[in-house]
């Protein structure tokens, strides 16, 4: 018996996949399972409970599958592993089941833009190509449904990561490693540990792509090189980078082929999107995407929403929605890319951050700060002394009531929130769109 845990997404789609493949499971959920979920589950004949995980029930299996979202600490991970059963991810359990290959993102930031970026470019270059991980539907459900395109690219974050006993990409990236859910990992070495596991399981015939940052990720290819092909990419050229950025162009070099796209009309802009075209260039290359398609599919790109996105510019200010940003290392690109005095709105449920690294580029780019959260405190001890002005508020609506008294033209109202949203809002998306829909509201 497979008992998944957690009837999201990624649980749901492990349930209806054991089934397919004649696999008796059920699914236990702490919570409460939302209608399409449970009308999947019982259109599909599959067992369910909700209100907590029966723990007779975990103890019975003879695999675990566990949602990403789930500590590993719970009682019932806890059981399940003192028990000697194995406990994985969606992931995991999905890949026995690909006939493709695979092309897997990781990093801290520029996961979803990055592998989006990869996907629309296969698909434009006529690729036969699926798309999942942490994003969209989940690869067992789409495996379920009996998809098997030649190719899969899938973002994977570290919750997913540590779920991994086999998985094998063909392709990995590793964008970058800086400070994020340390409130989970207690420290980077560990957090740091789980980004670079994408590689653990890789041969010579694969390739791993990363950010030569002189920092996590260098470190820790230098304890464990694996034995796959390593291509680097970085911003300015150094040697032995296969590829980098120029103030005029993106620069690729795999093999003997040195293919040259001029930056002036790409649609993604900043420093943080020139490294997400870097990596998924090398990547693209090394499938066999052509430069020509390449090139084609940077232009065409049309990025996901909350990603430094310009919602409206009202008398001449702009407001731009980056609520995907919930991490300082985001907020720190956001704030590079900003030409323009900023109104920064920011906050929510602070996963342990560091916020030294931002005091420059807020205390030169920073006139206000609008804390919209419940817990204000961490970002009122850190900007306190730097930000003349700081408003704290717990209404979106209010928030951007207040920023448009504190932007004069020619400013910037700029969301990138540097925290996670679940103090106010559902998850990243519900705060952006509540912020798109109060400025869309204030433009008419």
């Amino acid at each position: 018996m497979i008992v998944i845990l957690g009837g999201g997404e990624s649980g749901i789609g492990a349930a209806l996949l054991a089934k397919a493949k004649g696999l008796p499971c059920i699914v236990s959920d702490n919570g409460t399972l939302d209608t399409a979920s449970k009308a999947a589950l019982i259109g599909a004949d599959i067992p369910f409970e909700e209100g907590g995980h029966t723990m007779a029930t975990v103890l019975a299996a003879t695999l675990v599958i566990k949602s990403p979202g789930i500590p590993p600490k719970v009682p019932a991970v806890l059981a399940a592993l003192e028990a000697g059963i194995p406990v994985i991810d969606e992931l995991e359990f999905a890949f026995a089941y690909v006939q493709g290959r695979t092309i897997c993102i990781t990093g801290s930031n520029g996961k979803t833009t990055t592998t989006l970026l990869i996907y629309h470019i296969l698909a434009e270059a006529g690729f036969s190509v699926g798309l999942g991980g942490n994003i969209g539907k989940s690869l067992a459900g789409q495996l379920a449904a009996g998809l098997q395109p030649d190719w899969w690219v899938l973002e994977t974050s570290s919750f997913q990561l540590d779920g991994w006993r086999t998985f094998r990409p063909d392709i990995a990236l590793v964008l970058n490693i800086t400070p994020d859910h340390l409130d989970r990992y207690g420290s980077m070495e560990p957090y740091a540990d789980s980004k670079l596991s994408i590689s653990r399981h890789q041969k010579s015939t694969d390739t791993l792509i990363y950010f030569k940052d002189g920092g996590w990720i260098e470190r820790k290819l230098n304890e464990r090189t694996p034995p796959s092909r390593l291509l680097a990419f970085t911003l300015p050229y150094s040697q032995d980078q296969a590829a980098w950025a120029t103030t005029e162009a993106l620069h690729f070099l795999v093999g003997a082929d040195h293919t040259i796209i001029n930056l002036a009309h790409l649609p993604l802009k900043g420093l943080h999107n020139q490294l997400n075209m870097l990596a998924a260039g090398l990547a693209l290359l090394s499938a066999g995407v052509s430069s020509v398609a390449l090139e084609w599919g940077l232009h065409s790109f049309i990025n996901a929403p909350h990603r430094l996105e310009l919602v409206a510019v009202i008398n001449q200010v702009s407001f731009i929605n980056d609520s995907k940003a919930t991490n300082p290392d985001s907020v720190r690109y956001a704030l590079e890319a900003m030409q323009n005095p900023v109104v920064w709105i920011a906050g929510g449920k602070d996963k342990g951050n560091d916020y030294t690294p931002l005091e420059e580029l807020v205390r030169n780019r920073v006139k206000a700060l609008i804390c919209l959260t419940k817990y204000p405190e961490p970002l009122l001890a850190a900007f306190q002394t730097i930000v003349p002005n700081i408003q704290v508020t717990e209404s979106m609506a209010d928030a951007i009531q207040i920023a448009c008294k504190l932007a004069a033209p020619g400013y910037t109202v700029l969301l990138s929130p540097a925290c996670a949203s679940f103090d106010l809002f559902k998850n990243y998306e519900d705060r952006g769109d509540q912020f798109r829909t109060e400025v869309q509201a204030l433009a008419k």
